[in-house]
């Protein structure tokens, strides 16, 4: 597929590449030159000098003909603007903005312009690496506000069907089993020393653990 990248830093220049190494054509547009650099001697896709949201420069980037665009500029409102001409005016089903502000970000998201709130989202990262008891979590999304924990259920859960566990904080996506991942479903019960992923709003994850811990019907 065709993906038009509109900011060379450190982000873009790493997506172009990648994007790039995995067979897409990319087209990458910034107001610097010299940010190009960043992309190394060996890019094969396509660098355009200008301004991101002028629709001139969108167009000889190859927009009409993009499946993506990702708006990853130093400025929230520069995002949000080349954005929004993608979608709007180019019709481009994919679009993600980066955004440093969450509060925009929860703005935008209901226009339905995906968005990345990167100050939120690596805050929350962090702290989960420098804290040590802090819950583990796998995957959280870009508004830090849900994740994907993984937890080993105690024996009191044995037999229980898995959708059981969603009448809890949390739902169980899926399950690991003797090394094999399933998705979780009416019919799986759960068996001892099964690793269940369970998706739980981050404000929850304490009350999940707590659920967990009481086993079926609350009692310890």
């Amino acid at each position: 597929m065709h993906v038009v990248i509109v900011g060379c830093g450190r982000v873009g220049s790493t997506l172009a590449r990648e994007l790039c190494a995995n067979g897409n054509t990319v087209a990458v547009v910034d107001r610097k030159a010299d940010a190009f650099l960043r992309l190394g001697d060996d890019f094969s896709g396509q660098t355009i000098v200008g301004i991101g949201f002028d629709p001139d420069i969108l167009i000889a980037a190859g927009i009409e003909k993009a499946s993506a665009l990702a708006a990853v500029t130093n400025g929230d409102n520069s995002n949000i603007m080349i954005a929004r001409v993608a979608r709007e005016r180019f019709a481009v089903q994919s679009v993600v903005a980066r955004i440093y502000d969450p509060k925009r970000s929860e703005i935008y998201e209901r226009l339905g312009i995906a968005t990345v709130a990167t100050v939120k989202w690596t805050a929350e990262r962090i702290m989960r690496r420098i804290i040590a008891d802090r819950p583990a979590v796998e995957w959280t999304d870009p508004s830090a506000e849900m994740v994907l924990v993984e937890r080993i259920v105690g024996d009191a859960w044995v037999g229980e069907r898995s959708s059981v566990l969603d009448g809890g904080p949390a739902k169980v996506v899926g399950l690991r089993r003797y090394g094999k991942a399933m998705l979780a479903s009416d019919d799986v019960l759960v068996q001892q020393g099964d690793v269940l992923y369970l998706a739980v709003m981050n404000a929850d994850i304490a009350s999940l653990d707590t659920f967990l811990a009481e086993g079926p019907g609350g009692s310890k």
